[in-house]
């Protein structure tokens, strides 16, 4: 008898966290990606700039990967982008917007040349090999062009909605294809793979077009200068924006490189409508009067280098802040950036500046799903196994206890996590081992370079500081020429602390001294220095109740 070939669902990313997505659909010889994410570095991996995913399992199966699938634009979705086709030359298909972002990324990374770009269109079937077949389908999030998947395989198909809300009345197109999902799910489908982020918030997600009458409102009422912070990518949000200001006769000028890049492509692209005139450049902001200028800038999740916050610390080069400003938050902190944002607005504050926020009005709504609509996917396409993704871990629990009110059995609902492998078959689906999955660090144009030693030293260097010991030998006699010098850096201030330095002194040269003076006729000097550093590492701790890094120097002269 022949054995039964079976589908295997490998999450590299995106399960128990927010960001760097991408799934592998493996079936026989061939696979398939859905998306290719990265994530922002936590505040214990200090000089980090972006983290991505582990992808060593597809590197070694390079030869069987058929292509990546997109379901839309945000960086938590396509940022990994760069370094994998780096690595591994694979097709890219993705709607127009998304393959638009794309291409500005690959740009950048000398790439664009060397990768196919397929750009696909809603309602479309791409054959991926001989075993899959990807269906896009409609939806609504917080980007233009997000769709979600249908992969047809020979054991079955598999939904999988991106990120996604039901939004009945979107800023452009049309609704998310409810019916397509009926469809499917009359036609039967083996597992639906659905988006996680929302499942704490009860009903349903708010329609972006509230936040336009929101500005409408605002900026009616407004004789200050308007300044508006949000997601680059939330392309309906930024239009908006400009219809506000231009309804009210203002100016718009965007400031930070990502919001800039965004706009220019959506403009180019036709996803952004400006009246002529409206926008203009930063440098000229100053020709105009307060109530006659809006400007849409990033920073929103109050990263340290971004717009907003170089503004809130009167950092930026082309925007002061003053009291004659009003500022406009129109996003939510993602998990982790509270203290961040928080110390943005205190700053703002702090200069004398009204800030607008999500506690004071309601000038941002969600992308994702919440309760009501997350139920009403599972009802329309009543899988047979229900798989939660794009979340923590207790998002993941939650939605899978949603999908159990709805009638999905507890033993048919499968919570997984980065490297789980799902095996299924038409009847079946179980957990089969794991692969190896993880984190890599981008540091500058160093990637995977950074690794947990180095953090764990950075994250020493931050906290405890340095004490470079400095000691001359002579080679002749194995004997100290003169005293050690010590070098302190974010440990102690030298000139006030002459008489722990003195201390420090005396212990490194009577550590050094006793091994020399050990009577062993080759002096080993990795002996002398761990010697040395243990030495002076007792002493400090005595002295201070502190563990600077001390790093011990012997010069043989």
């Amino acid at each position: 008898m022949a054995k039964q070939r079976k589908l295997r669902i490998i999450p590299l990313g995106g399960l128990d966290e927010i960001g760097k997505n991408l799934t592998v659909f493996e079936f026989g010889n061939e696979i398939i990606m859905v998306d290719c994410g990265m994530a922002f570095p936590d505040d214990d991996m200090p000089g980090v700039d972006m983290v991505i995913n582990d992808v060593s399992y597809l590197e070694r199966n390079w030869q069987k990967i058929r292509g990546i699938f997109l379901t839309h634009g945000h960086e938590d979705h396509i940022g990994g982008l760069p370094y994998f086709l780096k690595a591994i030359n694979v097709p890219v298909y993705g709607t127009r917007l998304t393959l638009g972002l794309v291409e500005h990324k690959l740009k950048e990374h000398n790439l664009l040349s060397e990768v196919k770009l397929i750009r696909t269109r809603y309602g479309q079937t791409i054959q991926a090999g001989e075993n899959f077949k990807v269906e896009f389908i409609r939806t609504n999030h917080s980007v233009a062009d997000s769709a979600a998947l249908a992969i047809k395989t020979p054991v079955g198909t598999i939904v999988h909605t991106g990120d996604f809300k039901i939004d009945t009345t979107p800023i452009v197109g049309d609704m998310i294809d409810l019916t397509r999902f009926g469809e499917l799910g009359r036609e039967g489908v083996l597992a639906l793979m659905s988006d996680s982020t929302n499942v704490e918030r009860p009903g349903f997600a708010m329609s972006e077009r509230t936040v336009g009458q929101q500005f409408e409102q605002i900026f009616k009422n407004c004789t200050k200068r308007i300044i508006v912070a949000t997601f680059a990518s939330n392309v309906h949000r930024v239009q908006q924006i400009i219809d506000a200001a231009a309804k009210n006769g203002r100016k718009v000028a965007v400031s930070g490189r990502s919001m800039e890049n965004i706009v220019e492509i959506s403009i180019l692209l036709g996803y952004m409508k400006v009246p002529e005139g409206v926008l203009i450049n930063i440098d000229n902001i100053k020709k105009y009067r307060p109530n006659q200028i809006v400007i849409i800038t990033t920073g929103s999740q109050g990263e340290p280098m971004s717009a907003l916050t170089r503004m809130a610390y009167s950092d930026h080069r082309k925007v002061e802040i003053t009291s004659n400003d009003l500022i406009i938050l129109s996003a939510t902190p993602i998990p982790g950036n509270e203290k961040s944002v928080s110390n943005v607005i205190n700053e703002l504050f702090k200069i004398g500046a009204e800030v607008i926020y999500k506690s004071l009005a309601e000038v941002h709504v969600s992308g994702h799903a919440c309760q009501e609509e997350l139920k009403l996917i599972l009802g329309l396409v009543k899988p047979k196994y229900f798989i939660p993704v794009h979340g923590e871990h207790r998002h993941l629990v939650l939605h899978s206890a949603l999908a159990n009110k709805v009638g999905i059995p507890p033993e048919r609902c499968f919570i997984l996590s980065n490297g789980s492998v799902l095996e299924m078959t038409e009847k079946s689906a179980k957990p089969a081992g794991e692969v190896q999955a993880g984190k890599i660090l981008v540091d500058g144009l160093g990637v995977g370079d950074v690794g947990n030693i180095v953090l764990r030293d950075r994250k020493h260097l931050a906290e405890d500081g340095l004490i470079i010991v400095v000691i001359t030998i002579s080679s002749a006699t194995h004997k100290m020429t003169s005293r050690p010098d010590v070098i302190s850096r974010g440990f102690v201030y030298v000139r006030e602390a002459e008489f722990l330095m003195e201390g420090v002194k005396e212990t490194a040269a009577e550590a050094v001294l006793a091994s020399l003076n050990s009577g062993k006729r080759h002096v080993e000097w990795s002996t002398v220095k761990n010697s040395l550093k243990s030495s002076v590492a007792r002493y400090i701790y005595d002295q201070t109740k502190r563990n600077p890094m001390i790093l011990p120097i012997i010069e043989e002269v």
